[in-house]
C-alpha cells in the first residue's frame, strides 16, 4: 500500500506537472489479479482498485494499519465499473454489477472479490475511511439509487449524478460516494466549482473511451492546475481545493467523500467568474 502525506496550498501552487501527477494522481488501479490501494493522509482515506480475472482476490490486512484486519476501525465502499463480479464478506456473497455499490461497515472481517467471467472482469474501485460506529453492510443497485439530472447540452454538461452513500441513501459513519454521467456532447463536470474545507474528495475516471482524456482541475480557486487523466485513474482532492474536470468526450466518473461533515450539499460554490 502506498502512503501519501499532505500538500499546503503554498506548496501545491510552486509544482510542476510532474510533481503535481506524483502527488495527486494515481495510476493501475485496474491491474488484473491484484489489489492497488493508496493510503492519503487526506482524512485518512485509503483509494483502491481489484479487477479480479483468474482467481478470487483477497483484500489482506495492511501493517500500516496496526489493525488486526482491514475494516477493523474502517469502513468501505466499493462500486464497479466493469463486467458482473462478487464479493464475499463474512462469507456472505453479494453480486455487484456494473456501477452497482457495497457498502461494507466497520468490523467486517474478511473481504474478496471475483468476476462472473474472466473475460469481461469485474473492475471494483474502493474508498476506505476510519469509522468510529459500525453500519451494517448494504448493497444498492444502480438502478435504485436516488439520481437526478442536472446541467444542459449547450453549456456541455448535461449530466446525471447518482448517490449511493449519503445522508438519505445507505448509512456511513463519514463516506459520501456516488457517480456522475455525462451525456453524449458533454464534457464538463462540477462545473461551476466548489471547495469545501471539512472533507476531502477524490474522483476516479471510468468509460474513457480509448485514446481520450480528461482534464481534471484543482488548486486553489485563483490558483488552478490541471491534470491529465485517463481511463481508470483517480485524483485526489485536497480539502482546500477545486475539483472539477472537462474531457475530450463523455465519461463517468465516481466521486467518493470523507471528513468532518456528512452532508452532501454542504459546499462552498466558487462562480465561473472567480476562476481567475
Amino acid at each position: 500500500m502506498e502512503i501519501r502525506f499532505q500538500n499546503s496550498p503554498a506548496e501545491v501552487k510552486n509544482m510542476d506537472t510532474q510533481l503535481l501527477r506524483n502527488n495527486f494522481l494515481i495510476q493501475k488501479l485496474m491491474t488484473d489479479d491484484v489489489i492497488t490501494l493508496m493510503y492519503s493522509h487526506y482524512d485518512r482515506v485509503i483509494i483502491g482498485g481489484v479487477k479480479p480475472v483468474s482467481k478470487t482476490v483477497s483484500l489482506a490486512n495492511e501493517n500500516e494499519l496496526r489493525a488486526e484486519y482491514f475494516l477493523q476501525r474502517r469502513e468501505m465502499g466499493i462500486i464497479n465499473v466493469g463486467g458482473d463480479g462478487q464479493v464475499i464478506a463474512d462469507g456472505q456473497t453479494f453480486s455487484v454489477n456494473k456501477l452497482d455499490c457495497l457498502y461494507l461497515g466497520k468490523g467486517t472481517k474478511s473481504v474478496s472479490f471475483k468476476s462472473a467471467d474472466q473475460n469481461k472482469a469485474a473492475c471494483f474501485y474502493i474508498l476506505s475511511a476510519p469509522a468510529h460506529q459500525a453500519y451494517p453492510t448494504t448493497l444498492l443497485k444502480k438502478e435504485n439509487a436516488i439520481s437526478n439530472t442536472v446541467g444542459s447540452l449547450e453549456t456541455s454538461n448535461h449530466r446525471t449524478i447518482y448517490k449511493y452513500i449519503h445522508a438519505e441513501g445507505i448509512q456511513s459513519a463519514q463516506l459520501v460516494m456516488g457517480l456522475t454521467i455525462l451525456e453524449k456532447g458533454s464534457v464538463w463536470n462540477t462545473m461551476p466549482a466548489h471547495t469545501h474545507t471539512r472533507r476531502m474528495e477524490a474522483y476516479f475516471y471510468f468509460d474513457v473511451p480509448e485514446n481520450q482524456v480528461v482534464f481534471h482541475l484543482m488548486g486553489e480557486p485563483q490558483q488552478t492546475r490541471h491534470i491529465i487523466v485517463q481511463n481508470h485513474e483517480a485524483v485526489v482532492s485536497p480539502p482546500w481545493s477545486i475539483h472539477s474536470g472537462c474531457g475530450t468526450s463523455n465519461y463517468g466518473f465516481i466521486w467518493g467523500m470523507a471528513g468532518e461533515n456528512y452532508t452532501y450539499t454542504d459546499m462552498d460554490a466558487v462562480s465561473i467568474n472567480e476562476l481567475l
